[in-house]
């Protein structure tokens, strides 16, 4: 059965959907079996592999117009499948507000196709609403990416405890994954000092692996691509690829623990 993990933060422009096209495309290229749900109105994880304008899509298996399996396509990836997004999201927290057990929609969509994957990415918006809290509320944890810039830390003490109702009121088992410094700028004290701090208030649970400003990782999902297809052997690749060694081998680690327990 698949682990969900929710790439979450409410600020936008931390490298969460670019973490989440990147992660995702890179354990299919390790032969995981991989489902990309992209759950932003943004789409841009749709257009980043290729995949905008699809219909149907995430919205309606969402407002129950859709099956899931009818919905999820596949990629130019071998193991790795997307659930698109398109504009029609927009509107798609005001249509579930009186639905019955709306922050279960996603998770109860999920159970029929959990067991075809080893993994599921979730690629949330910037924002806490109903979309967030499905997507938390189907996880098994969640990934929070975080720019090493000014503000880095704003915002996060509310995602945590988002989490944590989450955790109380719908979802008891939901974990922290990790945290991902990003956008981390060697040159700069300031990145140095943040990524200090993040590691200083959530430690073991902040990867090893830094992501590094890199032009060509902003340029691939303009070209449709993950960054080991536009330009494998960039820094930015190299760096994803290492983060993705390390995710699969904590991984690898906590099954092994499960195992014994």
């Amino acid at each position: 059965m698949a682990k969900v993990i929710s790439i979450a933060n409410q600020k936008g422009g931390v490298g969460k959907t670019t973490t989440a096209i990147n992660l995702s495309s890179l354990l299919a290229a390790a032969e995981k079996k991989t489902l990309l749900i992209d759950i932003d109105p943004q789409s841009n994880s749709s257009s980043g592999l290729s995949a905008a304008n699809q219909s149907p899509s995430v919205y309606d298996v969402l407002v129950g117009s859709e099956e899931i399996k009818n919905v999820i396509i596949n990629s130019f990836m071998p193991f790795l499948d997307i659930l698109p997004a398109n504009i029609n999201l927009v509107g798609a927290e005001i249509e579930m507000v009186d639905m019955e057990n709306r922050e279960a929609i996603l998770r109860n969509a999920l159970h029929s196709i959990k067991d075809e994957y080893e993994y599921i990415v979730i690629d949330c918006p910037p924002s806490l609403g109903l979309l967030t809290l499905n997507s938390l509320a189907a996880s098994n944890s969640v990934l929070i990416p975080v720019q090493c810039e000014y503000f880095a830390l704003e915002g996060l003490g509310q995602l945590l405890n988002t989490i944590n109702i989450v955790k109380k009121h719908f979802n008891p088992e939901l974990s922290i994954e990790g945290v991902l410094l990003t956008m981390f700028d060697t040159r700069l004290r300031l990145s140095h000092q943040v990524a200090d701090e993040v590691r200083k208030y959530f430690g073991e649970k902040v990867f090893n692996t830094v992501i590094h400003r890199n032009v060509r990782i902003s340029e691939s999902p303009s070209y449709g691509k993950p960054i080991i297809l536009y330009d494998a052997i960039s820094s930015g690749a190299k760096n994803y690829m290492s983060f993705a060694s390390e995710f699969l081998e904590r991984n690898s680690v906590n099954i092994k623990n499960e195992r014994h327990e």
